[in-house]
Order: structure tokens, then sequence, then C-alpha cells
């Protein structure tokens, strides 16, 4: 499996000018071959390949005086660069075809030196090393310091230089895992588990732990409405304008990398205590369209279940999702009978049957559980809920999103 390093760079101001002009010339070079291709459409011509827009819009280029500049930076971030419009047109492409999995994706648009995030990649062929100091030396750019909090695994395949929207830069290294290092690394357990994700608890599990949700935007909101209000004040164009506005990407820099160090950390936690998880499908793109969106983005639950679904493949776990249409609230998790719906606002409720007092969040949990088949009975056998027909208001109907699962 291949995974991905970062850690923080701290250029010198001489690195920072050149990683400037490296950032330009691929993204010329991108716009070039994206232009390249969109004439070739718009006079009915087939499109030119790899090789022909390198000799072109590379090779023959830096002989010009209008693209002479291209020399001062490496010819495999250029490369790179071609190959990136390469692979947006592929997946343009085999989305139009439907043979691509995911979000669909558009068609390749030229990029622009004021996007918020700038990168270029070196691969190995680039001569690039890490130095007896622990600083990345980069060709035409230098040795750069590097902010090392861990050791890499394994000796890198690439390294992308990254420069954020907070003016950060971050250099990505590509690893190749070892499968019996990460076998050694988490050992094999017999536990299992369901999770159910809400908003007032972030994660419920089926053995009654329940992790409460951090709200980093909710507690970080007063102090970015500052920041955004400072810069909705200053003038277009002006230097303190440009300076507000990386306050208040700094802003939001750090709600997100608190967000994302909390799903680490708990989702590594998870997998090395479990060896099978089942989580809900949860339809977070409909979930974002209602009163609860912010919340819903707050939480994240898209990038923890990604984090999930990654670590158990690598250390040799399982994950099970559900169906979202699963009734995992309505249905009582000690004899089975679903009870109906219930607003959001009923947190515990008695099962008419058995008469069992349910928490909501718990209960759930526990049903997500016995769905992924993860439940077992006294003498061993998975515990499926049996089959009921589904109720009028819970058929397949598009009419009607399913109800917000919200803690």
């Amino acid at each position: 499996m291949q995974l991905r390093y970062a850690f923080r760079l701290y250029p010198q101001p001489g690195q920072r000018l050149a990683l400037a002009r490296a950032f330009g010339c691929a993204r010329v070079v991108y716009d070039d071959a994206v232009r390249a291709r969109e004439d070739a459409r718009a006079a009915g011509e087939p499109f030119p390949k790899a090789a022909e827009l390198s000799q072109n819009l590379i090779t023959r280029a830096k002989r010009t005086p209008g693209r002479s500049w291209l020399g001062e930076v490496s010819s495999v971030v250029l490369q790179q660069s071609l190959r990136d419009a390469e692979t947006a047109y592929k997946n343009f492409f085999a989305s139009l075809k439907s043979e691509r999995k995911g979000p669909r994706a558009g068609a390749p648009r030229f990029k622009s030196r004021k996007d918020s995030r700038q990168s270029i990649r070196f691969t190995a062929n680039a001569r690039w090393s890490i130095t007896g100091s622990g600083k990345l030396n980069l060709p035409k750019i230098g040795a750069v310091k590097v902010k090392w909090s861990r050791a890499l695994p394994a000796r890198p395949s690439s390294v992308t230089v990254i420069k954020d929207a907070a003016g950060r830069y971050f250099a990505s290294f590509v690893i190749d895992t070892d499968p019996a290092a990460d076998a050694a690394r988490m050992p094999d357990t017999d536990r299992a588990v369901g999770i159910d994700l809400g908003l007032t608890s972030f994660a419920v599990l089926s053995d009654g732990t329940k992790i409460d949700s951090p709200r980093f935007l909710c507690r970080a909101e007063k102090k970015l409405k500052r920041t955004q209000r400072e810069l909705s004040r200053k003038q277009k164009g002006s230097r303190n304008r440009a300076k507000a506005r990386l306050k208040v990407a700094r802003a939001h820099a750090k709600v997100a990398d608190a967000r994302h160090e909390f799903h680490h950390q708990l989702s590594t936690k998870l997998i090395r205590d479990n060896q099978a998880i089942g989580v809900e499908d949860l339809a977070v793109k409909g979930l974002a369209r209602t009163r609860l969106a912010k919340s819903v983005h707050d939480a994240g639950w898209s990038a923890f279940v990604h984090m999930l679904e990654y670590k158990a493949a690598r250390y040799g776990r399982t994950l099970v999702k559900i169906g979202r249409f699963e009734p995992t609230s309505q249905t009582c998790s000690a004899c089975g009978v679903k009870d109906g719906p219930k607003p959001l606002r009923v947190r515990e409720w008695t099962c008419s049957a058995c008469g069992t007092v349910h928490d909501r969040d718990h209960n759930a949990a526990k049903n997500v559980k016995t769905a992924a088949g993860l439940a077992v009975s006294a003498c061993g056998a998975p515990v499926r809920p049996e089959s009921l027909l589904a109720q009028r208001e819970e058929t397949g109907s598009h009419g009607s999103p399913p109800e917000p699962r919200a803690a």
C-alpha cells in the first residue's frame, strides 16, 4: 500500500523565490497543455499526444524568448505537470463513460497564480535527496529545512512540495508500506465494535463508550468572524488586505488541522483495539443541505470513515459499511422488534415488546454491529436481525430524504 507522509518545510527567502518560480513554471506548462488540447478540440483535430506536448511545450519552448525561463527550474517538475494534465483528461473521459468510481470529474480548467494551493512534484530521477543533517535537497532550489515529526519507514519514491492557503510549505513523501511490519505493529485481536456517528457525541460505540464531539469550528467561530470582518474592511488589492487574507487562512487551517488530528487519533485507536468495525454509510451530501449543514461539516464524518477504510486495509482489519436506510434507531437491539420512527428530540425510548429502555445512540451502535454481521450469539454464530417489511414512509422513495442522524 502506498501512503503519504507530510512534513513541514521552512525554506529560506531565496528558496521561497525559487519555489515560487517552480510553481509558476509548472502552472504555465499545465495551462499550455490544456490550451493545446482545447484548441485541437475546437478545430476538430485529434488531441496531441503526451510526447508531442512535451516536445512543443517544454523542449522547444525553452529555446524561445517567451518561454526561456522554463530552463530555470527542474525539467522533472515540468514533465510531472504534463502528466497531471494527462491524468485530469483521463479522469474526465472516464467519468463521461461512467468508468470511474467516485464523484464525477469535470473538464480540466486553467490554473491561476492566485490559487490557494500550489504544488510541484519531484520523482526519483530528479535526484532529490535527504542530507545527513536532515534537510531536503531539491534540484535548483537547495537544501530546505524540514521539521521531522517521525522517521520515514522506507525510502520514498517521490516528493511533492506544497504551499497551502496559509502560506505554509509541506513536503509530502510517497512511501510503500511493508505488510509484515504493519502486521507486527498491530497484532490480531478478537474484539469487534459497531459505531454510530452523531453530532452531540461524535461517535457512540456498541460497548457503550461515547466520544464527545470536539466542535472545532464552533469553538473557533468567534475568532473566524472577527478575522473575516477585518478582511472585509480592507481595500481590494492592498497589502493590508493580503495580510488580512493570510490571517483568515491561518485561522481556518488551525481548525482543519485540529479536526484532522482528532480523526487520526480516534481512527488509529479504533483500528488498534478492534479486529472488525461496523459503521453506517451516511448520506453526508444530503445532510449538508439541511439546517444541520454547519455541524455536519464540522464533524467531518466522511474523512473519518475514509481513514478507517485505509487503516483497516493496511493493518488487516475488517470494516463493514451497512446501508444508510437500515433502521438502526428504530429497532430494539434486545429483541429485534421495529418500534417505528422517532423524532430527533427523543434520546431514550422503551421497547413496546420487551420493555427494554434504550439510549438512542447506544442502541443504534448495537444495531450497526448486528447489521454488519459482527455480533455473535452464545454459540458463536453471527446474529442478523430478522427481515421485516418496510413501512410506507421508509420505502425507497427519492422524494423524501432519510431522517437526519444527530445526537
